[in-house]
């Protein structure tokens, strides 16, 4: 096989691999954005000269939007919550793409929440003359939108979902279902708005699909409005409340992204097994005028080796790749390429693989080490030469495979070359490479004949042909006279086996 056809066969088995790296690696990026987002948000409100308890309710605003949009990437849904910040009257704080809207209030407790709530159109008008407004019941039902006063007992933020502060949402309900009771007994009117708050309450945003804002205290929205006051909301602050990419992936998540791009790996895998057969078959057709059956079963298993081997590593590639960039597996990690991740889960499975195959007896020691160097060598320059051309071509990916393939076939001759010139080092001193290269010294077989040494053979049952008998004249054979001479044999050494030097 030529340097070429083997460089290509190392990059149809990496390539799908790589991929998948760098798909693991972009949805944990998505997952970071959404995160950076939230920090953005929070610290948007630096400088601002309100006090930390008037402005946890704006905070916990972005904070539930927010984090819900971090766990609708972490899951791959494409459920969204946005911030409206309306100001019209009984408004909602949040709206979404999957047809819910919501109301939040953060207050004192959750008596004070719950009635705020559960405010009635007749109680907002009432504050609303309270607070010195002019005009009447029908000028202020008028102008937001009331046709008459049938509303006056409705809740102002009917339809809505009602989020509270996680640790005041027992007692909210609590003191719902007190009023409720109570006023069933003395004003039925009033009992709808309440039971109607008390189903639509909630500590969270919610779809339909099980994606979820993350709850948040009342003490922790103060403490966040505090902290976004001086513009020192921190990744390390949010990772405190549960929110970090190593806290919101898991392995739940993880498992369905992997294998996402283990399909993605498989699909890549297949095309470049299966091409080249495919071209060989065509190739076969134009010179011989007709098909071969053979091409087509050798079509048909590099697409199932391509396509298996693709799905395992491709899987095994990005579950790696994710761990590592969102902190699964510490600080350390998460800086790691998913270049390099994709080459080390080539190198390990086909090591894994190779081991197998010697403690089947189907490969030597010798032979394990010496397709472990080549894949070094060969995966060295792929990566090499693949981060060279990404400079070059800034298009994510396609850069790097590009010069993964070239660096795949520059390594493969590279290889080859330094092999030939390795071995015939060893062949010229009996150096070993600190046992990579096997020196044997038995002399073969014919050589010991030739001197007359008897050669112990196995024996072997030869089972005797059956033959007729046949009538054979007798013929004259004169004699030849032979001289006695002395026969000279040079040995010379030379390559006998993968990494092995003998006699030749």
């Amino acid at each position: 096989m030529s340097a070429f056809e083997e460089g290509f066969a190392f990059f149809a088995k990496q390539a799908g691999v790589q991929i998948a790296g760098f798909e693991g690696s972009i949805y944990v990026g998505q997952v970071d954005n959404e995160i950076e987002k939230l920090i953005h948000d929070l610290n948007a409100f630096e400088g601002f000269k309100t006090k930390p308890d008037m402005l946890k309710g704006d905070i916990a605003e972005f904070w539930h939007s927010d984090t819900f949009n971090v766990n609708a990437v972490a899951r791959g849904t494409a459920s969204r919550a946005f911030v409206d910040r309306s100001h019209d009257f009984a408004s909602a704080d949040i709206s979404s793409n999957f047809g819910k809207i919501f109301g939040l209030k953060y207050y004192k407790d959750g008596v004070e929440s719950a009635k705020q709530q559960a405010k009635s159109v007749f109680e907002r008008f009432h504050e609303y003359r309270t607070s010195g407004g002019k005009d009447s019941l029908e000028m202020f039902l008028e102008k937001r939108g009331f046709t008459d006063d049938a509303v006056l007992h409705d809740p102002i933020y009917y339809g809505q979902i009602r989020v509270i502060p996680k640790d005041q949402l027992e007692t909210a309900c609590e003191w719902l279902r007190r009023k409720i009771a109570t006023e069933s007994v003395i004003r039925q009117e009033q009992v709808e708005r309440y039971r109607e708050t008390l189903t639509r309450l909630s500590d969270r945003l919610s779809d339909d699909l099980e994606t979820e804002s993350v709850p948040l205290s009342e003490a922790d929205a103060k403490a966040l409005a505090a902290l976004a006051k001086e513009g020192d909301v921190t990744a390390e602050e949010l990772k405190r409340l549960g929110i970090s990419a190593d806290e919101v992936i898991r392995f739940e998540y993880l498992a369905k992204e992997a294998f996402k791009s283990g399909l993605t790996a498989a699909t890549i895998s297949v095309v470049l097994n299966v091409a080249p057969e495919i071209y060989k078959a065509i190739d076969y057709l134009i010179k011989n005028g007709e098909l071969d059956k053979k091409q087509f079963q050798r079509i048909g298993f590099a697409a199932l080796k391509g396509g298996s081997e693709g799905f395992v590593r491709g899987t095994v590639s990005a579950a790696i790749a994710i761990a590592c960039k969102s902190g699964m597996l510490g600080a350390a990690m998460k800086s790691i390429s998913p270049s390099i991740i994709g080459m080390a889960t080539v190198l390990a499975m086909d090591t894994m693989k190779n081991a197998f195959k010697v403690a089947c007896g189907q490969m030597t020691r010798t032979e394990l080490a010496q397709e472990l160097i080549r894949e070094l060598i060969v995966s060295s320059s792929a990566l090499v030469v693949g981060a060279v051309v990404q400079a070059f071509i800034e298009i994510p990916v396609v850069g790097f495979m590009i010069g993964s393939f070239i660096g795949s076939s520059i390594g493969s001759f590279a290889y080859n070359c330094g092999y030939s010139a390795v071995m015939s080092f060893c062949v010229e001193t009996g150096f070993t490479m600190f046992g990579l290269v096997k020196q044997d010294y038995t002399l073969p077989e014919d050589i010991l004949e030739n001197i007359g040494l008897d050669v112990f053979k196995y024996e072997k049952f030869n089972p005797a042909p059956f033959r007729s008998n046949g009538f054979i004249p007798t013929a004259f054979q004169q004699k030849q006279f032979e001289q006695n001479t002395l026969g000279i044999t040079v040995l010379r050494r030379g390559v006998i086996g993968v990494a092995q030097i003998g006699y030749v």
